[in-house]
């Protein structure tokens, strides 16, 4: 049966067209239909592979070719049609990428023949609460992000989980954060390290001014409010740090487990320990 794959590469990162044009090239001869996104296709000079509303294509495998930013993105244009994720990485890091490159027609071929398994990971929706409107934000699998924006005071935010208000306190903001997203920025902010497997979010205050702030583990079921209690104009929350949208004073924001997990296509050879000694350990 013919497999339908969607490629989604970076064109910002030089190295996509070479690895591109690989791909293209290993799947000439097999039972493959490619496709990559209309004008994205033009750039990259394949124009026979683009089509219009990639998202809503009835495709197996979505494939992206840059660093776990790439993937993130990709997860969520193909995250209300249930199609699990692939990524090619060229990027510095890349914990959910896990195609490295000398090894690409491989795990191409691994792909094809059905030689892989799906991890669900946990997605997080937000809904934004502001003079009496709500609004769906949208959804994110690593993490979502409040916090200030140029002027250098601090929010103050109050903190409720699960219908329980715990604190109110001041900070540079705060990251509400999947297990997967446990090594991105909520990492730099002195978060712990969550196997994904650990069904759980995670809340790491950015800079609290307080000792007794400190980042908390809770069960992914549970919901999380913020509410912007200061007078301060400049305050944004960012999914997965590609989609900002601005708050204002008063507002509130629900932070809550979706649906539907998202689905990341992974290799046997390889598990979640092995991926962080050989991203974060691999000089010891």
């Amino acid at each position: 049966m013919m497999k339908t794959i969607a490629i989604f590469p970076n064109i910002d990162k030089p190295e996509s067209a070479g690895v591109l044009k690989r791909i293209v090239d290993f799947f000439a001869d097999k039972e493959v239909r490619l496709m990559m996104p209309e004008a994205t296709a033009r750039l990259c000079g394949y124009p026979e592979l683009g089509v219009q509303g990639i998202g809503k294509q009835n495709v197996d495998i979505g494939l992206s070719i840059g660093g776990d930013g790439t993937l993130l993105g990709v997860c969520r244009q193909l995250y209300a049609k249930n199609i699990p994720c692939c990524g090619i990485n060229i990027g510095n890091v890349g914990f959910l990428a896990d195609i490295e490159v000398p090894e690409l027609e491989s795990r191409l071929g691994k792909l094809l023949n059905n030689q892989y398994y799906i991890e669900e990971r946990t997605v997080i929706s937000s809904s934004h609460y502001s003079r009496g409107q709500k609004r769906f934000l949208g959804h994110a699998l690593n993490d979502v992000v409040i916090c200030k924006g140029g002027v250098a005071r601090m929010l103050h935010l109050g903190l409720s989980v699960a219908g329980c208000r715990l604190t109110d306190y001041k900070a540079d903001g705060v990251i509400i954060s999947t297990a997967t997203g446990s090594t991105a920025y909520s990492l730099s902010a002195g978060g712990p390290i969550i196997n994904p497997a650990v069904k759980s979010l995670l809340i790491a205050p950015i800079c609290p001014h307080t000792l007794e702030v400190r980042p908390m583990v809770i069960p992914d079921e549970d919901k999380v409010r913020i509410h912007i209690a200061a007078v301060h104009q400049d305050i944004q929350i960012t999914l997965d740090g590609q989609e900002s949208y601005p708050l204002l004073p008063g507002d509130e924001v629900t932070i809550r487990k979706a649906k539907d997990p998202a689905k990341i296509i992974k290799f046997e050879d390889r598990n979640y320990y092995y991926t962080l000694k050989n991203k974060l350990w691999r000089n010891l």
